[in-house]
Parts: structure tokens; sequence; C-alpha cells
């Protein structure tokens, strides 16, 4: 196979997976680690490296939108990123020691359980009572705006318990190369009581930072290969573009069914061949 064409090939991978992730709001690092490790029996290592860069491109972008929006909580964001980066570098370093297949079992657990929580209806938590002591010492309570602009404050509660799951998020980010929005959700939103249109913004905004912390180990080691990064960034960042537009003008509820059902097979996929030792 050309270079050319093993580019062209990557490219459309990752325009699929860029899609994928943006349909589903899983990212879209649960379809290109799949694919390079099982498609072109790439290192898993180069994969996650690859994989963390396409995060730090795909969430600047949004990221920006979200805080101009009103959307992202600046200082929730500032005051977890201390764990999940800390989190992060942990993971990075201990994928550099632990066995690949192991990593693909673990990988595929994550994809598995991000589909199933993506499945789940989000509720959201409005309660401006009961705020923790420790969120009113560090001013974490804010507010978004609805969709007439009016102003919808928001409490925030277990901020340590957030915290450590905060924490655990960043590992398995660093560890695996996905973006890790799922347990950053539950972490927001099931334990601290954010509202789901706050932690899920928040979230974005925090995971192109903690892929960086982790992304730096990972490129020290030489695992981020250029001739895999370019075409992956370049695909997800216009696959992620479409998915957005599609969102937008179409129900999409039997797609993103359809998607996630694929997502799960490439989870099976990755635990299947961890356990067979092929990764």
């Amino acid at each position: 196979m050309s270079l050319l064409t093993f580019t062209l090939i990557i490219f459309a991978g990752a325009l699929l997976a860029g899609l994928l992730g943006s349909l589903t709001g899983l990212g879209g690092g649960v379809v290109i680690i799949p694919l390079l490790t099982i498609g072109f029996h790439i290192d898993i290592r180069y994969a996650i490296g690859t994989s963390l860069v396409a995060v730090i491109a795909t969430s600047s972008g949004s990221a920006a939108a979200y805080v101009k929006e009103g959307f992202s909580n600046i200082r929730i964001a500032m005051f977890l990123e201390v764990a999940t980066t800390s989190g992060a570098i942990l993971g990075a370093i201990l994928a550099i020691y632990l066995p690949s297949h192991f990593i693909a079992i673990l990988a595929g657990i994550v994809i598995l359980y991000s589909a199933l929580i993506s499945l789940k209806k989000k509720q959201d938590h409005l309660d401006v009572n009961q705020s923790s002591k420790l969120a009113r010492i560090l001013k974490l309570n804010g507010d978004f705006p609805d969709e007439h602009g009016n102003k919808i404050s928001y409490a925030v509660h277990r901020v340590a318990g957030g915290y450590g799951m905060m924490m655990f998020a960043g590992i398995i980010s660093g560890l695996l190369g996905l973006g890790s929005g799922s347990l950053k959700v539950v972490a927001m939103d099931n334990i601290m009581h954010i509202p789901f249109k706050v932690s899920t913004t928040t979230s974005n905004f925090m995971i192109g930072v903690t892929a960086a912390a982790s992304a730096s180990v990972y490129l020290s080691r030489g695992y981020i290969d250029p001739v895999l990064s370019m075409p992956v960034v370049l695909g997800v960042l216009l696959g992620s573009m479409m998915g957005a537009r599609i969102l937008m003008k179409s129900a999409t509820s039997w797609l993103r069914l359809l998607f996630i059902a694929v997502i799960t097979i490439l989870g099976l996929e990755m635990i299947y061949n961890g356990l067979l030792n092929k990764i």
C-alpha cells in the first residue's frame, strides 16, 4: 500500500470517526483507536497519541464557542483541571509500561460504558438551595442562559467527590487516549449536580487541556507520528463539523442509535482482540 493510499484511508476513517463522535457525543477517539489498532495493526500507543492530538484539535474550536455563549463555567473548569491534568500525566506514564493487550481490554470496557451512558436520558439539576460549603468558598455556583436569553442559576454539590472522579477520568484519558467525557459527565452531572448543558460544555472546555497534558508524555516518548496525526486531525475536524450540521437540521435519533450500536461493536472487538493478545 502506498503512503498516499494509506493517508487517504486514514483520513476517511477519521472523517467517519468525527461524524460518529459528534452525533453520539462520545468523541472521535472511540473510533480512531479501534480503526488504527484493529484495522491497520498499529501499536496501540501510537493510536492513543494520535487520538489525543485529534482531541486537542476538536476541543479547542468548540470550547471557544461555548465560553462565548456563556454555558461553560470557567471557575469549575480551572479547579477540576488540576485533577484531570495530574491524572492524565499519571495515566500516560502508566500506558508506557502496561501491556498493550491490557490497555486494549480496558479501552473496550470504557467504550462500552461510554455508549451505555450516552443512551441514558440526561436530568437537569437546578437546586440552588443546597450548595456545598466548598462550592461557596471557591465561588463555583453559576448560571447559564436559556433559549430566551434569561439566566438560570444552579448550585454545585459534593465538590470533593467530583474532584476525585475527575482525577480518575484524567487517568483514563491519559491511559487510553479517549476524551473520557462520560466519566466527566458522571462527576459533574451525577455527583456535583451541575446542569447537563453546563457539564457537557465545561467538560468540552477541559478535554483539550487534559489531552494536551498527557500528549506531552506520548510526544516525549516518540508515540506521536505526524504521518498518522495529520490526516486524523483533518478528518475528525471535518467530520465533527458535518455532524454538527446534521444535528441542527434533522432528526437523528435513529441514526444516533445506529452509531452507538457500531461503537458498541468496536468496543467488543477491542476486548476480544485484547483477550486474544492480538493488539
